[in-house]
């Protein structure tokens, strides 16, 4: 009984290490692809080669097929991808997860050879261990930092694979394991057990290990592999299916495909193997390999791929009949949770949603300075629902990145996210002005007001100025650019100068009767959301300019320019005030 009790505490040890080196070395993977992640994905088409390519290509670097399906039902349900776009990415994925079956069968190699030796993970194991932490403990490069990680999660994982062998070898004595392993040779049993395990483990490489780990020790044969192996690909579906509660209809396909894709494919596997059983090919009873186990993942789920390529449209037909069309409220925004656990790429899709939000800002801006001109009821309207929109980018983005930001993030994203938190307010401000603004051009409509011919002039020329100010702004927010960004402050001086000068000349129109005191009410309203305005402008502005730095102070950096009007800032000024002078 302690003789269980030691060996099962190993596998389990073993499959605990195995699993936490897993999350360690794809964490290190994700955080140094970064927002490349989302920049690609982004940039998939419906070619399902490219996207098959893609998928691989992200599931190898990450090493976690489930993670990267997570990542597919959170980028659907946000809107971002094309449920129908999945597809080829969902097969590349499989693809892809069968790189650690390979490494993994590298430990069966070498035995009495020096060089061949020395490929096995085990043996260079230790000394990615070490090189990893060194580098973690004294680089002060973070993507050096992270690579440190992946070393260390190599080794973490590799040791838990070596305590998995080490299990397996020694079960092979315990009575009753060979009653076990005759279970095994029934497929179907074979088939339940390892989607079982794998769905309670979530882990399709750890279950494919501990069958590798089995054919190291000997005794299991191909018939018993092969639908341990396809149980796995099954199992593996019930992480991306747990993720699907609470999405939305497209989300939940994503995992009916992956689901599918992978039992269709076992289903003709496993007819397959029954024909070929029937038959009495030899090669079943034969003994396998890790390599072998290796070679069974990789060649069913290539294979797997090929067979279901040509009818595509009938599984996307297969998955909109099993989560049918139904009356559905568009979410406007925006960034599922799924993503919140790949934070570079979670802050990549928020820096897209503040870039969506600058947009709303100006539309709903432009459009209220319209309506100065020519009133519009319908416009009116928009600009209220545009004004809620803005609320709603503003209050999800907050939540969104004040949760991205908690844990640890390097310098370069921790400030990406603290720039978008001071500029979405900043942004939504703007939105309210737009409104009140609205609220004006109502009032002026609704009490039939006119202004002077000089005070038209001059509402024109701050309005011109205004707009400019904008548009920089927004500009040189979505770009990056600092560049423009350096440009809104001396207009944002040049404003705050016209407000006073156009307040003092409408006070002097008011001591002469030229206007009355409603006109001058609304007169002084005006001026005042223009100057409230181009305040926020000068603020993301500022933002935008502090991009290299290290701390985002924009009291600090306005004072910093006001205390010494010189050069480029000076020359900015005085074309300006030129360019919007009261004539």
């Amino acid at each position: 009984m302690t003789e269980i009790l030691a060996m099962v505490a190993m596998l389990l040890g073993g499959l605990t290490f195995f699993l936490y080196g897993m999350n360690v070395m794809s964490g290190g993977l994700e955080q140094m692809a970064g927002g490349g992640l989302e920049r690609v994905m982004n940039k998939v088409t419906s070619n399902d080669f490219v996207g098959f390519f893609l998928g691989s290509g992200i599931t190898v670097a990450i090493q976690s097929s489930s993670a990267f399906t997570v990542m597919l039902v959170g980028l659907v349900n946000s809107g971002i991808l094309d449920f129908s776009n999945t597809f080829g990415m969902i097969m590349g994925s499989n693809v892809g997860t069968t790189l650690t079956a390979w490494i993994l069968s590298l430990t069966g190699i070498g035995e009495g050879n020096f060089w061949l030796t020395l490929l096995q993970p085990m043996t260079f194991a230790p000394i990615l261990a070490f090189c990893g932490i060194m580098v973690k403990m004294f680089s002060r490069s973070v993507k050096k930092q992270y690579l440190g990680l992946i070393f260390i999660g190599f080794a973490i994982l590799m040791f838990g694979m070596d305590l998995m062998s080490a299990s397996m070898e020694s079960v092979r004595s315990l009575q009753g394991f060979d009653t076990f392993l005759s279970t095994l040779k029934s497929p179907l049993v074979a088939l339940l057990v390892s989607t079982v395990f794998t769905g309670v483990i979530q882990s399709s490489a750890a279950t494919i290990g501990i069958v590798q780990a089995l054919a190291l020790s000997g005794g299991i044969t191909w018939q018993m592999a092969i639908p341990l192996v396809l149980g796995a690909n099954i199992g593996t579906c019930v992480t991306a299916l747990i993720s699907a509660f609470g999405t939305n209809k497209n989300a939940k396909r994503v995992v009916v495909m992956h689901f599918s894709v992978n039992v269709i494919g076992s289903v003709l596997c496993m007819v397959i193997m029954y024909i070929m059983k029937a038959f009495d090919i030899s090669i079943l009873a034969a003994e396998i390999s890790m390599v072998g186990v290796a070679t069974v993942h990789t060649l069913f789920n290539t294979i797997n791929t090929i067979i279901l390529l040509p009818i595509k449209k009938l599984l996307i037909k297969l998955c909109v009949l099993i989560i049918p069309d139904k009356d559905e409220k568009q979410h406007t925004v925006f960034l599922d949770e799924r993503i919140f656990n790949n934070k570079p790429l979670a802050i990549a899709e928020c820096r897209r949603l503040s870039n969506e939000m600058a947009e709303h800002t100006r539309d709903s801006l432009k459009k209220s300075f319209s309506l100065l001109k020519n009133y519009d009821d319908s416009v009116v309207m928009y600009i209220r629902k545009q004004e809620n929109l803005i609320d709603k980018y503003e209050d999800r983005l907050g939540t969104y990145l004040v949760h991205i930001s908690k844990g640890t993030l390097d310098e370069n994203l921790s400030h990406n996210v603290a720039r978008m938190l001071h500029s979405i307010g900043d942004l939504e401000r703007m939105g309210d002005h737009a409104l009140n603004i609205c609220k004006v051009a109502e009032e002026i409509h609704s009490k039939a007001i006119s202004f002077s011919p000089e005070a038209v002039s001059e509402l024109t020329v701050i309005t011109n100025a205004v707009i400019e100010i904008v548009d920089m702004t927004l500009d040189s927010f979505i770009n990056d650019d600092q560049e423009i960004a350096a440009k809104v402050e001396p207009l944002e001086q040049v404003i705050d100068k016209l407000k006073k000068q156009l307040k003092a000349m409408h006070i002097q129109r008011l001591q002469t009767g030229e206007c009355t005191i409603e006109m001058g009410f609304v007169f002084t309203d005006l001026l005042t959301n223009y100057e409230r305005i181009s305040d926020h402008c000068s603020n993301i502005a500022v933002y935008t300019m502090q991009l290299p730095t290290d701390k985002l102070d924009a009291h600090k950096y306005l004072n910093k320019i006001k205390s010494s009007v010189t050069g480029d800032f000076l020359d900015n000024y005085n074309m300006y005030e030129a360019k919007y002078s009261i004539k």
